[in-house]
């Protein structure tokens, strides 16, 4: 059995929302071997099977167990960090990935093909046990590494691993200068800057604001990106904007800068933040008198069922950009939601989705990397492999990747209708 390389400060936490070829170029990209019929990359109507004991979450909710492995023993085992936040301001996020991520573990290995052996260990949402975690990751015998959930924490690990030259996936990282690490960073979560143009558009066409105000917190670099995004736009529109304020993911008191922006009678508020600082501001926001008529437009931070929970009735209405929505029609995508319901019992979200998908990226791409055995040639092969990645059945759609080793796929948008996301229109 594969143990752990460090003792990470963990504790149990229950999922919120009740609540990242050797010697030669890689191949375009072949579809992924056909899974079992119960696996969602397969489309099929039926849940899987519930997983094996080994892919369960431990009960310290620290790690999963792990069947034997060494490095990627006889090219058909492949080991693979996912570095999570399961505690600490990205908790909202963190579990679902972490579920999403077993998921599609059980699913691919049922599929056959290179054998996956995915380790998740929580980066508490913390530089220096991101840093920890990663160099763990980095130091052992992985070929490659998922997350970490947050972008800040991004910026500090994915250096490490570029430089011991350790292909990272990024599942939810849409700060801007992510892929610009290095050319061992990927990610299959869209940028805000590819999300807000598509979401300003559909709130501009519907509702045709006028003036508008910017809120975001000032310590998270997604949430930074995101309010840059929307100046941009609005600029570009000519719509005013009319205050900018910012405040810290851990402040609990945003009457002062919603005061401000009451004052100048926006027709719409962009929020970007994580959910937890998000759901209070919307709240209130509603309680300080801001109508109804004045739109809530959330950035990226905002995908999670964790706005409802927290603001309730204050969050109808809350639009949001979105990589993904659970009504889509892709069949890889209804399977994986029915599939991910039946283990979990919750309702998966877009966080979950880019997990789950980012697991199908990389298998794909391990099937055509010519596993060797050896970890640094192999974490060579993945990064060249990755690179070709084009068009791959994913729960997120056909999946590519940019030349930037961005996400290439449409983004969507989405609203709260009765406490759940629908697709906006």
């Amino acid at each position: 059995m594969r143990f752990s390389r460090f003792l990470a400060p963990l504790t149990t936490l229950a999922v919120l929302g009740l609540a990242a070829c050797g010697g030669g170029a890689a191949p375009a990209s072949s579809a992924p071997a056909s899974p079992t019929a119960a696996s969602p990359a397969a489309a099929a109507s039926k849940p899987a099977a519930a997983a094996s004991a080994s892919a369960k979450p431990a009960a310290s909710g620290a790690a999963s167990a792990k069947p034997a492995a060494s490095g990627a023993a006889g090219a058909k085992t492949a080991n693979i960090g996912a570095a999570f936040s399961l505690t600490g301001p990205g908790s909202p996020y963190g579990p679902v990935q972490k579920n999403a991520v077993l998921l599609a573990q059980d699913d691919l290995n049922k599929a056959g093909g290179v054998t996956l052996n995915i380790d998740v260990q929580d980066d508490a949402s913390a530089k220096e046990q991101g840093i920890n975690v990663f160099q763990s990751f980095i130091k052992g015998n992985d070929v490659a590494i998922m997350g970490p959930t947050l972008s800040g924490l991004a910026l500090a690990t994915d250096p490490l691993a570029q430089d011991a030259k350790t292909p990272v996936l990024g599942v939810s990282n849409t700060a801007g200068g992510i892929t610009t690490i290095g050319d061992y960073i990927f990610r299959d979560s869209l940028a805000e800057e590819q999300v807000v143009p598509a979401m300003v558009k559909a709130v501009v066409d519907k509702y045709n604001p006028k003036k508008v105000a910017i809120m975001y917190a000032n310590d998270q670099p997604f949430a930074k990106s995101g309010a840059d995004a929307v100046k941009k736009e609005m600029d570009d529109r000519k719509i005013q904007v009319t205050d900018t304020e910012t405040f810290a993911s851990n402040d609990k008191d945003f009457s002062a800068q919603l005061t401000k922006i009451k004052g100048t009678n926006p027709d719409a508020i962009f929020i970007s933040a994580l959910a937890d600082a998000g759901a209070n501001i919307v709240a209130q926001a509603r309680k300080l008198g801001i109508p109804d008529s004045v739109h809530i437009i959330g950035g990226n931070g905002m995908n999670s069922p964790q706005i409802a929970k927290i603001a309730g009735p204050a969050a109808e209405g809350i639009i949001v950009g979105a990589a993904w929505i659970d009504s889509s029609p892709n069949p890889q995508s209804q399977a994986f939601v029915k599939a991910y319901k039946a283990k979990y019992n919750l309702d998966p979200d877009q966080f979950a989705a880019q997990a789950y998908a980012g697991v199908q990226i990389l298998s794909d791409a391990l099937k055509r990397a010519n596993l060797s055995g050896d970890t640094a040639k192999d974490r060579t092969a993945l990064r060249d492999a990755l690179a070709q990645t084009k068009n791959v059945d994913t729960v997120l759609g056909k999946f590519s990747f940019t030349s930037g080793r961005d996400a290439d796929h449409p983004p969507v948008v989405q609203v709260i209708k009765d406490g759940k996301f629908v697709l906006f229109s």
